[in-house]
């Protein structure tokens, strides 16, 4: 039986410190085993007083027909907290700044 300094880790495995910070900050494990991964070229977004619903989908007409209708088939919905939902919108913006200083600015169509 393998102890965890001779486990090998899998490839995606996140090493997280057994004991808690020095903050006293519990330590996090990322449990990825029930994760699905889906792919998602449309976002939109509701709130109510209580939550933010995010719904991702994927834009499924390539060559838009004459009655200018567009197929968006949903995948996902994500539910957050108000708390939460600026929590991810920090992290996102943090995330998009350092892509930008990277890769450059990105140009979003604001409709």
């Amino acid at each position: 039986m393998a102890t965890n300094a001779t486990k090998p880790k899998a490839e995606n495995e996140v090493e997280t410190p057994e004991q808690p910070d020095a903050a006293g900050l519990a330590a996090v494990h990322w449990d990825d085993s029930k994760m699905a991964t889906n792919f998602a070229n449309v976002v939109n977004i509701q709130s109510t007083l209580e939550q933010v619903d995010l719904f991702f989908g994927t834009n499924q007409t390539w060559n838009v027909p004459s009655d200018r209708r567009v197929n968006v088939e949903l995948s996902n919905r994500i539910i957050l907290s108000p708390h939460a939902a600026k929590r991810l919108w920090q992290a996102l913006s943090g995330v998009l700044k350092e892509y930008e200083t990277r890769h450059g600015a990105l140009r979003v169509d604001s409709r």
